[in-house]
């Protein structure tokens, strides 16, 4: 995304010291978007740890710059009609000692891009409607719902709202030697020692174009994407990581970064 690049490069002017604390936080009604089956099984790769919790990590490691060391973890599974979990609270520790905290819930209350201006996670505006998705699946049957959810995926029929801003995954501060930096679905607002002041991200020409032209440039052109597939099983482990503290109440060393 734009603007975790945007608040990558700042941090790497070292204009405002190294990084020593993330906070990232995302409150949705993804629990309660229409879903296949196996999306409601954590043993199938369902629940909000590996389908949100692995973006969160991304944008996370990507700020800080430094391997994970160990995780210690909460999980909610709060609904017996969606027995998954719907909600998480992490604490990374990295080389160096930086930590961060990652928040999320997925259980349609309370919706964080209230604190984003109410642009949505895909860059679209939004408007305040607390429960819609709840609301939305009362008395759908299985098969209702797998239809609802194939009419949402790419190619369907339900018609997405354009893009007005960059995508984000919630908000996000920095915390850093000499100022803080907070994302924002245009920019980032830095406030340092010597005042506050709005850096804009690049305007947005389409949605996704940026992974699309790191995509393109792998494949065509053979460049290093800035994720690859040890970066991919990196995530991966602190999000198997995440549920085995939570089962055990322990922190777990990370062993794959």
């Amino acid at each position: 995304d734009p603007c975790v690049t945007l608040a990558r490069q700042l941090i790497a002017s070292g204009e405002f010291g190294a990084v020593r604390m993330v906070q990232a936080f995302n409150y949705t009604d993804f629990l309660y978007r229409p879903r296949r089956p196996e999306e409601l099984r954590t043993e199938d790769g369902g629940g909000v740890i590996f389908s949100q919790g692995a973006h969160q990590i991304d944008c996370v490691r990507l700020l800080v710059g430094k391997k994970v060391t160990d995780v210690i973890a909460h999980t909610g599974n709060w609904d017996p009609s969606r027995s998954t979990e719907g909600a998480y609270s992490a604490l990374l520790s990295f080389e160096g000692g930086c930590f961060a905290s990652l928040t999320y819930s997925g259980y349609g209350h309370f919706d964080s891009d209230e604190w984003m201006g109410w642009t949505g996670e895909l860059g679209d505006r939004k408007e305040p409607d607390s429960g819609a998705a709840r609301r939305a699946l009362r008395g759908m049957s299985e098969d209702d719902e797998i239809a609802y959810k194939a009419s949402r995926t790419y190619g369907g029929q339900t018609e997405r709202k354009p893009a007005v801003n960059h995508e984000h995954f919630g908000p996000m501060i920095v915390s850093c030697e000499r100022g803080d930096l907070r994302l924002m679905p245009d920019g980032v607002q830095v406030y340092g020692e010597a005042g506050s002041k709005f850096i804009a991200a690049p305007p947005l020409h389409y949605p996704r174009r940026e992974i699309i032209d790191a995509l393109a440039g792998a494949l065509r052109h053979d460049e290093p994407p800035t994720q690859d597939g040890n970066w991919g099983l990196a995530n991966l482990e602190i999000c198997h990581a995440m549920l085995q503290s939570a089962l055990t109440s322990q922190p777990v060393a990370l062993r794959y970064q």
